[in-house]
């Protein structure tokens, strides 16, 4: 069964003839600058009403993934990627050999104790 005629066919269901300049509100928004280290710019927009305060410095360039700050003369530095630890580079951080040394003594006691095999 067809419908009367085509001419919606193609259109969107409240689009007007001048499209959609009179459809809807916008609201007071503020353009915010970030530069990052290589010189990319990065703008993100604010409502108006939000206070100077929260409105973060500094952001995540989504170009270079650098941190991308609001002054372009002086953009904030990459910050220095720590290399991968081990477990064993947690604990030791936590424990000295002394304690490590103190810990282990322990555990091969209660070991010896299991086995059957502990000395007097």
């Amino acid at each position: 069964m067809a419908l009367g005629g085509s001419s919606i066919r193609g259109s969107r269901v409240g689009a007007g003839p001048m499209g959609e300049q009179d459809h809807g509100h916008h609201a007071e928004r503020v353009a915010v600058e970030y530069w990052d280290a290589l010189g990319n710019k990065t703008v993100r927009y604010f409502a108006a009403d939000v206070p100077a305060e929260d409105i973060p410095e500094t952001i995540d360039c989504p170009m270079s993934g650098l941190p991308a700050g609001r002054d372009k003369n002086n953009p904030p530095h990459a910050l220095r990627n720590e290399p991968y630890k081990t477990h064993l580079a947690y604990v030791k951080e936590r424990r000295t050999d002394e304690e490590a040394a103190e810990l282990l003594e322990n555990a091969l006691t209660q070991l010896r104790e299991r086995r059957g095999t502990a000395t007097a």
